[in-house]
């Protein structure tokens, strides 16, 4: 194997790690999470308003900045999942029905499984594993 090859190879490997890498929290992070909440917020205005009648104007205000907003969230995630700080499930989320609730769910959903993972739990497991006390079955088995 001549040397350019072995280069290219090396290249190549490199190249498929970066598109494969896990993605990790970065400055956008934060963002992504303020911007649903803000988001959520605004749509639970919208249903509330258009619920109680009489309220057209407002509807109409705040029919047309969740619209705004949601395209803007939506944007952002996107961009987040670009540079490997978001899943791409919290893109997937997102673009559900329910729109700016997924996403908040979805950010709780990914939170919870990273503190489980630097826990070194699995986040299947209750909250007795995560305090290291272990559950009942487990104390059992180490006494007999």
């Amino acid at each position: 194997m001549s040397p350019a090859s072995a280069q290219q190879a090396v290249a190549a490997e490199t190249q498929r790690v970066e598109v494969l890498r896990r993605p990790a929290p970065g400055p956008l992070w934060p963002w992504v999470k303020r911007a649903s909440w803000f988001e959520l917020a605004i749509f639970t205005l919208l249903i509330i308003f258009w619920l109680l009648p009489g309220l057209d104007r407002e509807t109409f205000i705040f029919g047309l900045s969740h619209g705004i907003g949601y395209i803007a969230l939506c944007i952002l995630i996107w961009i987040a999942v670009l540079r490997h700080e978001a899943p791409y499930t919290l893109l997937a989320a997102t673009l559900t029905p329910i729109g700016p609730l997924g996403s908040v769910i979805a950010i709780e959903v990914i939170e919870r499984k990273r503190r489980a993972q630097t826990i070194g739990r699995k986040p299947s497991e209750g909250p007795e594993k995560q305090a290291g006390r272990g559950t009942q079955a487990d104390w059992r088995s180490e006494r007999t």
